[in-house]
């Protein structure tokens, strides 16, 4: 139901080597070609390093510019960068050359997370917020361990799909680490019932224009983690189940946080009220 996918149509061969063939644009760029994606190979590895970097260098950001003039502008910032790179490539994959009812509708929960994190970054709204977190922190980078993508670099699919989920991790990771936003019991609602509605909505569009948007109809043809949930549609409850497990736990620490914190106010100094 939950696993992640989005990015755009995927072809073998992307636009950058129809143009210049193999060896040559290796020798005019310096970069190795890697025609085929492989999963847990050397870019795959790489690019979770930079991520990771990313997503470092984002919370120390935040948290030295907290208090600011610039955290708003920071923000805001990458508010704008996030809409108009998803934005574009929205677009792209909506042209005529690349249309695909199977994969260009933004209807997987990456294209609705990038949508709710632009919404988080430039209002800091409680709800976007929540999606952002819930989504951002489990379903995305679940996508990127086990990715449903081809095409290795550069083409333009391997380039959206990274790129797309590298900001909305990054987006997560700041509203929360870097501004200082923490989810509680409510967000977690808010969380599940949206995941719910969409899957209802998404599971029927699936059936009427024999989609399969969310994996919500049937398991990717990519390994992923729904291969140790049994078969459609028993791994749709198992992963129900498994998700919000997962949730309530990255939920709790910040609420037995917020309890401890108003327990000490209201002992103060020396354990005396």
């Amino acid at each position: 139901m939950l696993v992640e996918d989005g990015g755009m149509a995927a072809s073998e061969t992307g636009p950058a080597q129809r143009m210049f063939p193999g060896a040559e644009l290796e020798r005019m760029t310096g970069l190795t070609i890697e025609r085929t994606f492989i999963p847990l190979g050397f870019s795959h590895w790489l690019i979770l390093l930079l991520v990771a970097a990313g997503a470092v260098l984002l919370v120390w950001l935040g948290r030295a510019l907290r208090g600011t003039r610039a955290e708003e502008s920071l923000a805001r910032g990458f508010a704008i960068v996030l809409l108009a790179y998803a934005g574009t490539m929205l677009i792209v994959r909506m042209l005529p050359a690349r249309w695909n009812i199977d994969l260009s509708l933004p209807l997987h929960v990456s294209d609705l997370t990038w949508m709710v994190a632009v919404y988080a970054l430039w209002t800091r709204s409680r709800w976007a917020f929540a999606l952002t977190y819930y989504w951002g922190l489990t379903l995305n980078p679940q996508a990127m361990i086990t990715p449903a993508v081809r095409p290795g670099f550069p083409d333009l699919a391997f380039i959206d799909f990274w790129l797309q989920h590298a900001l909305v991790v990054w987006a997560a990771v700041y509203l929360t680490w870097g501004l200082g936003l923490r989810p509680d019991w409510a967000a977690f609602r808010t969380a599940v019932a949206c995941t719910l509605g969409w899957a209802v909505v998404v599971f029927c569009f699936n059936v009427a224009a024999g989609t399969n948007y969310g994996f919500l109809n049937a398991k990717p043809v990519n390994p992923s983690a729904l291969d140790l949930m049994g078969p459609w549609p028993w791994y749709l409850a198992v992963e129900l189940v498994v998700v919000l497990a997962l949730w309530a736990l990255i939920t709790w620490p910040w609420t037995r946080t917020r309890k401890t914190g108003q327990q000490n106010l209201m002992l103060g100094p020396g354990g005396q009220r």
